[in-house]
């Protein structure tokens, strides 16, 4: 009898598994409610969707329609929020110029040392004077700082009777710093008002690394824990807006642009400024189109942008960028500047590519207006707090 009953339970088993299989089969995996997509396109193979969920398995729903189940990778990160933007970790500016130094020291060198070396002769007659002179002249000082400095220097040098080459540097350091005005206020007005923002224009002629100055000051205004919103009022200059804008959102700045190449300058700095009062931000930078000082037109529409913005608040900074390697000429530049929007101040960027560094008493005795920030390099954190002391320390280094 048991013989007999074996094999049926056998048979019976088999039966109930295989049929078992079957039904799986047919009817594919359960999963939780709400993750179906929308019906399979036909030609749609990648089988990703979004929220990392998989599309692998078929259902048949009840109307008969074949959809996509999808199994997210993880069920427990659907309930998750999303990661939280990663912003660059910027250097605070104080403290810059001192990393940045060994730059200036190079680029300068032979001015110090070809100073020191003259100075320190055995005997200095008025050849040797002629060569000081030159030297200086040759590094952008200017003709009436030249003549300052030589003649005080003349008078010391006669009165110490010394030729020791570091009471020479000492005085040397002493005339320059005296020349490089520390006196003068360099700090940037970045601080906000009670109902308004800081606003903030820096214009500059094509060329000088305008855009690029702001998207750095801007860098370095978040370090100092200040809020900053970018107005891209250089509308002229093909893909300017989206360069400013992708500095600012290298730090989570955001910019104010418009979407039609050549609108109106003012309009947009209007709209910043507006954009600015109403998020309650600290500083509002505004980027303007590089203006040819032989252009009257484009210099009377920068004019206007300022007008327009200051129907809001008045312009706390106007900074003018100038190319420290064009030497002589940024003068000519920062005085038409001057006429038109009033300089507060100047930024001169690639001071280290250069032995011009004279160029900063020339501008300031041209302007009466303070250098404010210097350029010492192509990278992201390399604009520095201009120094008077620092500066004069790096140039005899």
């Amino acid at each position: 009898m048991n013989d007999i009953l074996l094999p049926v339970i056998f048979v019976i088993l088999a039966i109930a598994v295989i049929g078992s299989l079957a039904v799986l089969l047919v009817r594919g995996r359960r999963t939780p409610p709400g993750l179906y997509s929308s019906p399979r396109d036909p030609d749609d193979q990648a089988g990703v969707t979004a929220h990392g969920a998989t599309s692998t398995d078929v259902l048949d729903s009840p109307g008969g329609t074949t959809t996509d189940v999808l199994v997210p990778d993880d069920l427990s990160t659907l309930d998750e929020a999303p990661p939280a933007p990663r912003f660059d970790t910027v250097e605070p500016m104080q403290g810059r110029l001192a990393r940045l130094r060994a730059r200036l020291v190079r680029s300068n060198n032979a001015l110090g040392k070809g100073l020191l070396a003259l100075l320190s002769r055995d005997r200095i007659d008025e050849d040797v004077w002629d060569e000081v002179e030159e030297t200086l002249l040759m590094a952008d000082l200017g003709t009436e700082p030249t003549m300052e400095l030589v003649d005080a220097l003349r008078e010391r040098v006669k009165v110490a009777g010394s030729r020791n080459p570091a009471e020479v540097k000492d005085m040397l350091r002493e005339e320059l710093v005296k020349l490089v005005d520390p006196s003068m206020d360099r700090s940037l007005a970045t601080q906000r008002h009670a109902d308004r923002p800081a606003i903030v224009m820096v214009v500059g002629v094509n060329g000088v690394g305008k855009t690029t100055t702001v998207g750095k000051l801007a860098r370095a205004l978040v370090a100092d824990d200040k809020d900053v919103l970018l107005g891209a009022a250089d509308t002229f200059r093909a893909a300017a807006a989206e360069q400013l804008a992708t500095w600012g959102a290298r730090v989570g700045v955001p910019t104010v642009k418009s979407d039609v190449d050549g609108a109106d300058p003012a309009s947009v700095a209007f709209e910043a400024v507006k954009a600015g009062i109403e998020q309650e931000v600290d500083v509002v930078l505004i980027d303007t189109a590089g203006r040819l000082q032989n252009k009257v037109g484009l210099m009377d529409e920068l004019g206007k942008v300022k007008r327009v913005v200051e129907k809001q608040g008045t312009v706390d900074e106007v900074l003018l960028v100038l190319d420290a390697t064009t030497g002589q000429n940024g003068l000519n530049q920062a005085r038409v500047f001057a006429e038109v929007v009033n300089i507060s101040g100047i930024v001169l960027t690639k001071l280290d590519g250069t032995a011009k560094g004279g160029i900063v008493v020339a501008i300031q005795r041209s302007l009466g207006v303070p250098v404010k920030l210097i350029g010492l390099g192509e990278g992201a954190d390399d604009l520095a707090a201009f120094d008077a002391e620092g500066f004069v320390d790096a140039l005899l280094s």
